[in-house]
């Protein structure tokens, strides 16, 4: 390749060094040109900011969309989930000290799945919110199934639990289905 003659490099020089010059005010142009121009840098400024602007906010919005599928993407399949976790809980619970004997290999495979079903939903975030009898109701994360006035409790209380309740991360799956007393103050 032929190297460039020292007068092109000279004349390369002098074109970009006018080039960078700001203009003067003794130019050609008109002042009403001249204000047309700035009008038209200073639209295409702000047009430059705001999509430089609405860049960002989408990257940041696509950030925390990302996020949110990565946590939250897989509620669905936890929510059809959650009744496999009741029937097998259920099955425990309903066994008499006479039928554990007889289904003993049985009865551990329950409980064993039982307890792997757990741990995977400890993994991915679900955490089961089991209230206890006596406990405050607390509408975000209890349903109230039914109210019954029962002696020795106050209004609020809750006097039976039906199904635990789970949330992912910081989202209810599903609220914990209770029973709660309906027993006036006195």
């Amino acid at each position: 390749m032929a190297e460039p003659e020292k007068n092109e490099i000279e004349t390369e020089q002098t074109v970009s060094t006018e080039a960078e010059q700001p203009a003067e005010a003794g130019t050609d142009l008109p002042e009403g040109d001249l204000d047309a121009l700035r009008a038209e840098r200073d639209e295409l400024r702000d047009r430059f900011l705001r999509a430089l602007a609405d860049a960002e906010n989408a990257r940041k919005r696509s950030e925390r969309d990302r996020r949110e599928a990565e946590q939250y993407g897989g509620s669905k399949l936890a929510r059809d989930l959650l009744p496999v976790y009741d029937n097998l809980s259920r099955a425990l619970d309903v066994v008499t000290d006479e039928q554990r004997e007889a289904n003993k290999a049985l009865l551990e495979g329950i409980e064993l799945t039982l307890r792997e079903l757990s741990n995977v939903f400890s993994k991915h975030g679900i955490e089961r919110i089991a209230p206890a009898v006596g406990d405050a109701f607390d509408p975000l994360l209890h349903q109230a199934m039914f109210e019954a006035p029962v002696p020795e409790t106050r209004a609020g209380d809750i006097i039976q639990v039906m199904a635990v309740g789970f949330m992912l991360h910081d989202r209810l799956l599903r609220p914990a289905q209770v029973g709660v007393s309906s027993t006036p103050a006195s």
